[in-house]
């Protein structure tokens, strides 16, 4: 198991590691883990992975989907440097909440958490990849799995409160 250098201290039950997952890391994960940094900083640990870190396929590229960077650029939140990786590219296993976003990454993450006290969440998200349409129709699409995940974010950890955060 990886060490537990550099993670936050937990903030009045606040859970020092979060973990989101998805199936290619590139769209809902990156998204999730962004706006849980935006919401609490530095106060919780906070990384995101996929099934696999690559989709095979070349025209994807190798960080984050474009339209995902461009709906939490609106935010203020910077993720043209992520780079995809999967469950097994984690360089820290220790989480204390995993958060699948769809049906395969919640039966990972159930692998994953086995033999771990760890708290293992399925919140079912839309793919918006999957809409297709004018660019401003695809971006609504992107906007609006951003807004449901920062809503589930907000009721899962926002009565928690930290300095700053």
């Amino acid at each position: 198991m990886a060490g537990l250098i550099g993670r936050p201290p937990i903030h009045r039950g606040l859970p020092g590691a979060v973990l989101f997952a998805c199936n290619l890391n590139r769209v809902r994960s990156p998204m999730a883990a962004g706006l849980m940094r935006l919401h609490f900083g530095h106060a919780v640990f906070v990384d995101s992975c996929g099934l696999h870190a690559h989709s095979g396929r070349d025209d994807l590229g190798d960080g984050a989907d474009p339209f995902t960077v461009a709906v939490m650029d609106e935010l203020g939140v910077d993720l043209s440097g992520h780079r995809p990786k999967s469950f097994d590219d984690l360089e820290d296993d220790s989480f204390d909440v995993v958060v699948s976003l769809t049906p395969e990454a919640h039966h990972r993450a159930g692998e994953f958490a086995r033999a771990r006290a760890v708290d293992v969440v399925y919140w079912p998200t839309m793919d918006p990849t999957l809409v297709i349409g004018q660019r401003e129709q695809v971006l609504q699409a992107y906007r609006e799995v951003r807004d449901t995940l920062e809503r589930r974010i907000r009721q899962r950890f926002d009565g928690i409160r930290t300095f700053g955060g």
